[in-house]
């Protein structure tokens, strides 16, 4: 016998949720446009090519921000006839589209620096280029903090993905801070901004792959995480009337976790006694652990 009930409503937890995806990236979206504006012409005030590059660096994280709001519209809908199990995979998705817009800037930033190791600056930076970029780093650092603070609070990978990509510009403007310090002190050292960025490009590369993969692993259906299989056990074995349990099976959908398992009760009860310890067996669980968005419980004879 199968408790098979419909998936718990969470229409309004969702729908806060969504949000406040939509207010902290259109936050970043709203910051990004000011801080890529501000690099973009305190570079060209200090005839810094590098400060002029991180500002459309900037620039690139407002797509990102972009892909989240429009994204959040659809992956915080509601199950229906063609999604049972809702549209959580489409923020799995856009986690793995931000990962992909992390590492490709990680690898623009890294090939031009590798470039420019050989190549001299036209003229001496001034100190606004300095300014800038010492601003960038604070701000934006500032700013993933504040995403990646609600991402975690809400579970959305998505949210946390963009809060990386923030990162990741601060980390741009380290070797740019860099490579203007070092002009004015050590002319003939000019190389060593270039071998900074790159290195903070391999930093932002491994940061891209760290967000990516498990969301791979999410659309190629992985198990959860261990310890949530361990607490599945442990509390399904507490509930009364289960006799063992087995065939644990799991997977994720976005923030949720989706239960399948076999609880084997006494033979000699009837069926609506074994509907009840099943009904009570799911109830535990989502109870225990508020990732857990519906289980399927499979009743067999002890």
């Amino acid at each position: 016998m199968n408790d098979t009930a419909h998936h718990t409503p969470r229409t309004s937890a969702a729908g806060n949720t969504a949000q406040t995806v939509r207010q902290v990236s259109i936050i970043g979206l709203v910051l990004n446009l000011f801080l890529s504006g501000l690099k973009i012409l305190a570079g060209l005030i200090g005839a810094s090519q590098a400060v002029v590059a991180d500002g459309f660096h900037s620039l690139s994280d407002c797509i990102t921000d972009i892909i989240v709001i429009i994204g959040v519209k659809y992956w915080s809908m509601p199950p229906d006839e063609n999604h049972p199990y809702g549209h959580q995979r489409i923020e799995t998705i856009v986690s793995i589209v931000v990962g992909l817009a992390l590492a490709a800037t990680a690898v623009s930033l890294g090939y031009k620096a590798a470039v420019s190791i050989s190549q001299t600056p036209a003229s001496q930076p001034g100190v606004i280029a300095l300014v800038a970029a010492l601003f960038s780093i604070g701000f934006k650092e500032a700013l993933y903090q504040y995403t990646v603070r609600v991402g975690k609070k809400i579970r959305s990978s998505a949210l946390e993905a963009n809060a990386w990509h923030h990162r990741s510009d601060a980390f741009s403007s380290i070797p740019v801070a860099i490579a203007v310090v070092a002009i004015w002190i050590f002319p003939q050292f000019r190389f060593i901004d270039s071998i900074a960025a790159i290195l903070v490009s391999l930093f932002i590369l491994h940061t891209a792959w760290k967000i990516v993969r498990p969301n791979i692993a999410q659309l190629t259906d992985e198990a959860a995480a261990a310890q949530i299989i361990a607490q599945i056990e442990s509390v399904s074995r507490q509930v009364p009337g289960v006799e063992d349990i087995h065939a644990i099976r799991t997977r994720n959908a976005g923030a949720d976790v989706f239960v399948d398992l076999h609880v084997l009760v006494k033979k000699h009860l009837t069926i609506d006694e074994g509907h009840n310890i099943a009904r009570n067996v799911k109830r535990s669980l989502i109870a225990a652990n508020d990732c857990i968005r519906d289980v399927l419980v499979h009743i067999e004879p002890h």
